[in-house]
């Protein structure tokens, strides 16, 4: 993806859980984690080591073989656990490349792709084992952009920005790019799902649910929890660009809810510890105050806290919730952009952890050679 972002209060619903828990469900195929919410816990990331460039996972030179389905360059690749597969959904897609060239450029362009694999050593870097394939066998659009010129006033592509799947049904969200300014700044005409219920193999769109491109709601990163025995999923967002904050929003976790726009609901600020949910979006809070980037959010079970993985001005930095809707710790340097120029997009999957969680795995794409790279890293937990 190029560098290149109510006078009146409706009423406002409460969800109090009733054990004063929140678990994380299902995104690991474990058992679910309960989370207390108590805002007043200490924070216990004190610092990142140990950064470590793990793999190339596509382009030319990578341990995956991407040329064979005409994926030259390509960037993001969020990360989503379907059973034992992961899929990783990427961005504006090239299968011819000039060696020279520099970011999203090149021939045989598709809005976005996905890769899957069921490699659960993260250790080594990840081998995929499939793609979203067309009708010739190479890596296919979930969803084609229109490609209109950019400043045309049309749409220029679709960018995947996180999935998440409700049983064996995967959703994606996608942003509609209208037009893209200067580095970190693009607009979009909207953001919407597609859906798959056949492992992946075809996709259509979710009809009837969509948010306004100037919206808080255009780029998000999803879990799924529980509240009060009730599954959820949860969307941190942030709008297009890399120039805002962050807001929550949340559907319950089935595929009619999330299939209707009127069963989402955002968060609306807490009465002590409970958290307030509206169902008019102009109610949101901002949960996360900063210049945001592509961001990811998962429970570490290391830490026992939310971590949440982003880029801001160049740099790709994390930070400790002790709720989902926090707060959230000041900003910690994962990755120096001095080192890595022209990163983004730091992905993590709660799936891709060792050492008894200490140890993260993540997916960082570089703008130069245009294309997703394998890191790792360990968190330091105050008193280790």
């Amino acid at each position: 993806m190029p560098r290149v972002p109510s006078s009146s209060r409706r009423a406002i619903a409460l969800a109090a859980s009733a054990a004063l828990v929140l678990a994380l469900a299902g995104c690991t195929g474990g058992d679910a984690v309960s989370i207390d919410i108590d805002q007043d816990r200490p924070f216990v990331l004190e610092g990142v080591s140990g950064l470590t460039e793990i793999a190339q996972l596509t382009g030319p030179d990578a341990m995956n073989d991407t040329a064979a389905v005409s994926v030259a360059g390509t960037d993001l690749g969020s990360m989503t656990n379907v059973g034992d597969r992961t899929y990783f959904f990427f961005g504006d897609t090239f299968g011819e490349r000039d060696p020279e060239s520099i970011g999203g450029q090149g021939g045989f362009w598709r809005s976005n792709v996905a890769a899957w694999t069921t490699d659960d050593d993260p250790s080594d870097g990840i081998e995929f084992e499939g793609w979203v394939e067309d009708d010739i066998g190479l890596a296919g659009a979930l969803i084609e952009g229109d490609h209109d010129a950019n400043g045309a006033e049309g749409e220029v592509t679709k960018i995947p920005t996180y999935g998440f799947a409700i049983g064996e049904t995967i959703y994606v969200s996608y942003m509609s790019v209208r037009f893209w300014g200067e580095p970190g700044a693009w607009d979009a005409n909207h953001a919407a799902l597609i859906v798959s219920r056949d492992d992946g193999a075809t996709w259509s769109p979710v009809e009837g649910v969509e948010w306004p491109g100037d919206s808080n709601f255009v780029q998000v990163a999803t879990a799924e929890v529980t509240d009060g025995g009730e599954g959820w999923i949860y969307f941190w967002s942030i709008p297009s660009g890399r120039f805002g904050g962050v807001q929550l929003m949340r559907v319950p976790a089935t595929e009619e809810a999330v299939e209707d726009q009127s069963a989402y609901s955002y968060f609306a600020g807490v009465d002590g510890e409970t958290p307030q949910w509206s169902s008019d979006m102009a109610d949101a809070e901002t949960i996360v105050e900063g210049t945001i980037g592509e961001l990811s959010v998962m429970w570490s079970t290391y830490l026992e806290r939310w971590i949440m993985t982003y880029s801001d001005a160049g740099s790709a930095y994390i930070r400790e919730g002790i709720t989902p809707w926090g707060p959230w710790g000041e900003p910690i340097e994962l990755v120096s952009g001095s080192e890595y120029e022209g990163l983004y997009s730091p992905y993590l999957n709660p799936r891709y952890v060792t050492e008894g969680g200490r140890r993260i795995h993540f997916a960082l794409s570089l703008w130069g050679p245009y294309n997703v790279f394998w890191f790792s890293a360990d968190l330091d937990r105050v008193g280790g």
